[in-house]
């Protein structure tokens, strides 16, 4: 159970300091893209999200988006970013998560993974001792029904891991 448990919780990507990765020896981001970087309908980025990806990159960060989702759906979103992308990653399996850390050419210390799912993004994460963010999804009535139930059972073991104490409730800011 512990596995399901992110290093950090936030809104959005945007929430995240990249200064604090940065200090913490971070180099690398591998992320998801449905529900993560846009909602599971929106074939490209968002004005916000490409301004946030240019100062990502600006501050030396690499980035691979690792998607579930097929070829057409990922390169639409990744190659006018001209970001590299691994689809059908089969999350929360280890050999795309080790795929993007070999195109980085960075160690699991120096790398992040944000994802808005416990059961592929923060799972496979941690696994390899990746600095899990978990994001909450952006547009979550655009899932697929398989993500629908990896939520049932994400708000299962969530209310697992607080009353065993393990997970907090977020302060309001």
């Amino acid at each position: 159970m512990e596995r399901l448990i992110p290093r950090l919780r936030v809104s959005s990507v945007h929430d995240i300091d990249l200064d604090k990765l940065a200090e913490q020896g971070i180099r690398g981001i591998i992320t998801d893209l449905d529900n993560t970087l846009v909602g599971a309908k929106v074939p490209e980025a968002t004005p916000e999200l490409a301004a946030w990806l240019k100062e990502v990159d600006r501050r030396g960060f690499k980035v691979v988006i690792v998607s579930n989702n097929d070829h057409t759906r990922v390169s639409r979103f990744a190659v006018p970013l001209d970001l590299p992308f691994i689809h059908a990653a089969r999350k929360p399996a280890q050999r795309a998560f080790r795929q993007a850390l070999s195109l980085m050419g960075l160690k699991p210390d120096q790398t992040a993974v944000i994802g808005d799912q416990m059961l592929t993004d923060v799972l496979g994460g941690n696994r390899l001792g990746l600095f899990t963010i978990l994001v909450q999804p952006i547009a979550i009535q655009d899932e697929g029904w398989g993500t629908r139930i990896n939520r049932r059972i994400e708000r299962y073991a969530t209310a697992r891991l607080k009353r065993r104490g393990l997970w907090q409730e977020e302060e309001k800011r």
